[in-house]
């Protein structure tokens, strides 16, 4: 059975034209629709969207793609030709924001880029998510998120003093693209609303990886203090301040910064002696060593009620399962008529006037051609036309 469509949430009103692929935008705009937008996925049908084929698969579509796009509706059309331009320039008269990835000047090539729009919707927004933003001598070049981190030093700061480490999540991707993307969407809305006027919005995923660096910079550029791989309390200098393994071969998270935190934690136990001892980097391998003498859910037991920021490493198997995910409806499910049901993380910000939109799965390619041009006025014949011309397709 098909969902209902139905919008709420703190944007309903807003609408969103989503040309961005892969990850940093389509993440983005899932979480703007989850918070009531009405967001258009519009894709060539040529060149789709790459994670809609990307194995693992559900039922024929990548998991990538459903883990990226629920919420959302979608519109394959191709954007090469007249008449698919004309759909677009059709749709952005009643668009707020246009959000898309393309190199710097991929869409103005087009016709299509942001000063294009503008002298069609003087109020548009346009936020472009691009690895080294619109500017500076790197603005043209490909990159992913592990050149991203090396540039902004994360990696530089990052695992032992032998070799850097890799993340297992794309943090700039995320925490540099999709999340400065929705700030710099919601930012400019609110600038709209007060001048009237839209902007481009120029999120440089390696700039907004730079803040990552916040702490370890500040010391740089004022004192001159230059830390490297476990030179720093937060990256492994300390034994307070460390991850260690346990005798089931699982890991724990130890974050007593603070001295009562650790206080506690010698308190808890038996071991006073390491009162004083909280930043000597000797203590680490007696810890690694303590921690090993029982199972890794043992400890967080004997922790639970004790307040000393003593807390399991999960595992990926156990999070659907965890007590204060579950308590959040950190998880959702959704039923596609297609591919069945898809589980997926939930919408992480709470609303206590207007809750996050309950949406709905992600959509087929083209699953919205008709209701979309409909709105715009198209007839079923024009309609027929332009997919029998290969300006519209649909899955």
């Amino acid at each position: 059975m098909s969902e209902k469509k139905t919008i709420t949430g703190p944007l309903k009103g807003i609408r969103i034209l989503d040309l961005t692929r892969l990850l940093p935008g389509p993440l983005a705009t899932q979480m703007l629709a989850d918070m009531g937008a009405e967001v258009i996925k519009i894709e060539d049908p040529k060149a789709p969207d790459y994670t809609r084929f990307m194995p693992p698969h559900h039922h024929g579509v990548g998991l990538s793609y459903l883990a990226l796009n629920r919420s959302k509706k979608s519109l394959s059309l191709n954007l090469s030709s007249p008449e698919g331009k004309q759909i677009f320039v059709d749709l952005l008269r009643s668009a707020d924001v246009v959000m898309e990835s393309f190199r710097p000047g991929v869409l103005d090539k087009m016709g299509l880029g942001y000063e294009a729009a503008r002298a069609i919707k003087e109020d548009i927004i346009y936020v472009s998510v691009t690895g080294y933003g619109q500017s500076g001598p790197y603005a043209k070049n490909a990159g992913h998120d592990i050149n991203y981190l090396g540039y902004a030093g994360v990696l530089g700061i990052s695992g032992t003093k032998e070799e850097p480490v890799k993340s297992g999540v794309q943090i700039a991707d995320i925490a540099g693209g999709s999340y400065p993307a929705v700030i710099g969407c919601l930012s400019a809305l609110l600038a709209r609303n007060a001048t009237g006027k839209g902007q481009q919005v120029d999120v440089a995923m390696v700039d907004c990886a730079l803040p990552l660096m916040s702490f370890y910079m500040s010391e740089a550029l004022n004192a001159g203090k230059y830390y490297h791989r476990e030179e720093h309390v937060l990256a492994g200098a300390v034994p307070n301040y460390n991850i260690y393994p346990c005798k089931d071969g699982n890991w724990i998270a130890l974050g007593t910064l603070e001295p009562k935190f650790w206080m506690g934690f010698c308190a808890l136990v038996n071991k006073p002696e390491w009162n004083s001892r909280m930043m000597d980097p000797g203590l680490k391998a007696e810890l690694k060593a303590f921690f090993k003498t029982k199972d890794r859910d043992e400890w967080v037991k004997q922790a639970a009620d004790a307040d000393i920021c003593l807390t399991p490493i999960l595992n990926i198997e156990e999070l659907e399962d965890e007590p204060h995910f579950r308590s959040r409806d950190m998880f959702v499910e959704h039923e596609h008529p297609v591919y069945g049901k898809v589980k997926g993380i939930n919408q992480p910000v709470k609303f206590s006037d207007t809750p996050a939109n309950q949406g709905w799965a992600p959509p087929l390619s083209g699953e919205d051609n008709e209701g979309i041009l409909s709105d715009l006025g198209y007839t079923d014949e024009q309609i027929d036309t332009l997919i029998g011309k290969g300006i519209l397709f649909k899955s």
